[in-house]
């Protein structure tokens, strides 16, 4: 079975070491996610990247790694979404959030 339409998309990019109550981030917001049922939720690990401050962040054995970037992906509808900002408003103090149109084409086994 083939479904399309449209959808919200919500990427969340914060690093690595960034908490929440004493908890990574990232699973916080996976967590609270769930909690208020959003279609799902992807964690995306970077190898480099660098921010605002342009300070590089690697995974290189080279250097250290440290506070590598995370990127966080949902896509649900935009009511779901916007459902969700004041939440993540909450519990991210430093980070940038987009928000995108996208189209969906989901494909499910069965009828």
């Amino acid at each position: 079975m083939k479904i399309e339409g449209r959808a919200k998309s919500l990427t969340i990019f914060i690093g690595e070491s960034d908490h929440y109550h004493h908890q990574p981030l990232y699973k916080a917001l996976v967590e609270k996610f769930r909690e208020k049922g959003l279609a799902g939720a992807t964690v995306l690990r970077g190898i480099e990247g660098f921010g605002k401050a342009s300070r590089i962040h690697t995974a290189s054995i080279l250097r250290l790694s440290e506070d590598l970037p995370i990127m966080i992906r949902v896509v649900d509808t935009e009511e779901k979404i916007r459902s969700v900002l004041p939440v993540i408003e909450e519990m991210v103090t430093e980070g940038l959030v987009t928000l995108s149109d996208v189209e969906v084409i989901v494909y499910r086994a069965g009828g």
